[in-house]
């Protein structure tokens, strides 16, 4: 099967240069990830040559190679001339009626699609980025591995919006740091939901709109130029059910309810109909109502469990891009045939 080209292209940026001249550990750890990272990237050695020629482990390696590609100091671009890839692409826009689709390849058939698929939206969002516009963003394990591949430039007048309230209780990673994170890298404005993206009832997402400052927030996101945003499944694996953040109970009762995944905490039926259940009532995001209004709706999405998820979330989101891997759009598409 014919793979997309990747192609890696290694920059030494200002912040590696900087460490260089810090004392101790942390020039010795700088100038040893730079070498790494020539050396794999450039030289195209093999991590076990690295280490022997480094004189240390592989493991080391792997975590000096990670370190590089998330501070920025390898940038990967991907080529997009391959027949198969493209047809994939060129069929979801007619089946969806799409303006646009990008499929990223996938490295083995069980691999994670979170990672290629956040390497080309990463990509796309940065492109797509323009003075004085208002891009709304929401969160997850797809748009967190998104910024890496992010390309850092000042951009005037840039407000970003996150989309969805945070969560209380995170492990190895927060994913609804996504838009704070991504604002960073453009020195643009954030603006946060102060608040868990589920509260206890009705009335207390009303006082904390009308009291806490949160009505603002809302109100800005009616003029949204773009929104970025990935569908969740109905999958205990899931980010919003993996955190603990919507329990087992209810998670088998909104599936009872006929919720085949979720946009922003918001659950939906097969149709892209919202279900009747409490959560869709206590959730702190951006209405799919709002999100619809946006000109460019980019919707990143993909994996093996996420078919009947991703289908819903296009009759709900009605996107004008669609980013997902080659597996999911084989998938969709012969849902649709089906």
């Amino acid at each position: 099967m014919a793979k997309r080209k990747r192609k890696e292209s290694f920059e030494p940026r200002a912040t590696a240069f900087a460490a260089e001249t810090e004392l101790g550990s942390g020039r010795r750890s700088a100038r040893l990830r730079l070498r790494a990272a020539w050396m794999y990237y450039v030289e195209e050695m093999t991590q076990n040559v690295i280490a022997d020629r480094l004189g240390i482990g592989r493991v080391t390696v792997v975590r000096l190679l990670n370190d590089a590609r998330s501070l920025h100091e390898v940038r990967v671009s991907v080529s997009r001339d391959f027949a198969e890839l493209l047809e994939l692409e060129f069929a979801l826009q007619q089946a969806f009626g799409l303006k646009e689709a990008i499929v990223a390849p996938l490295s083995a058939r069980d691999a994670d699609p979170s990672v290629p698929i956040g390497a080309v939206t990463g990509e796309y969002v940065s492109k797509l980025l323009r003075n004085d516009m208002r891009i709304g963003l929401g969160w997850g394990r797809t748009l967190i591995n998104a910024l890496p591949f992010v390309s850092e430039r000042p951009v005037a007048n840039l407000s970003v919006i996150s989309l969805l309230g945070g969560i209380t209780k995170t492990k190895q990673y927060n994913p609804s740091e996504f838009a704070w994170q991504f604002a960073r890298f453009f020195q643009a404005d954030c603006y946060l939901i102060a608040a868990p993206a589920l509260v206890d009832s009705i009335e207390t997402k009303r006082a904390l709109i009308e009291r806490c400052g949160l009505k603002d927030i809302l109100h800005l996101a009616r003029s949204l130029d773009a929104v970025v945003v990935g569908a969740g499944g109905m999958s205990s694996d899931d980010t919003i059910f993996r955190f603990g953040f919507v329990g087992e109970r209810e998670r088998r009762s909104l599936t009872a309810k006929g919720a085949v995944g979720d946009l922003l905490c918001h659950y939906y039926d097969r149709q892209g109909r919202l279900v009747d259940h409490p959560i869709n009532e206590a959730v702190m995001a951006v209405p799919i109502e709002t999100l619809t209004k946006a000109k460019s709706r980019i919707l990143a999405s993909g994996g093996p469990h996420k078919t009947e998820a991703i289908l819903g979330a296009i009759a709900a989101l009605r996107p004008t891009v669609f980013i997902t891997d080659e597996g999911t759009a084989k998938a969709l598409l012969a849902g649709v045939k089906g």
